[in-house]
């Protein structure tokens, strides 16, 4: 049995102005992240609560997708207003959006 479809975005119908968190781990992130992105790795999502944004509603984005999905799943059963972004980085990279990293060479690992 599966639970309850998460909500859903392409990343081509992401809106312009989403706020996006990223749940992706340190190396992830450190390597090549969308701009603006907040960043609060799956591992530590549970015990950092508190510092979720206050956006309504939050875009989450990983990788490719799963992790996200999982998150916004658990996250939307606890009352938040979340939307996944289908595909993740992966997608975003594809579509030729920007990407920005902090050593300045930004790849999608």
């Amino acid at each position: 049995m599966t639970g309850p479809a998460v909500p859903a975005v392409s990343v081509a119908d992401l809106p312009v102005d989403a706020a996006l968190l990223d749940v992706r781990e340190n190396d992830e992130w450190a390597a090549g992240h969308a701009p603006g992105a907040r960043h609060l790795p799956m591992s530590e999502l549970t015990a950092r609560l508190n510092e979720l944004p206050d956006d309504d509603p939050l875009y989450v984005v990983c990788r490719s997708g799963g992790r996200s999905s999982r998150v916004v799943a658990y996250l939307a059963g606890q009352g938040y207003p979340v939307v996944n972004v289908d595909g993740g980085m992966q997608s975003w990279a594809a579509q030729g959006r920007t990407i920005v990293s902090d050593n300045g060479n930004p790849e999608i690992i």
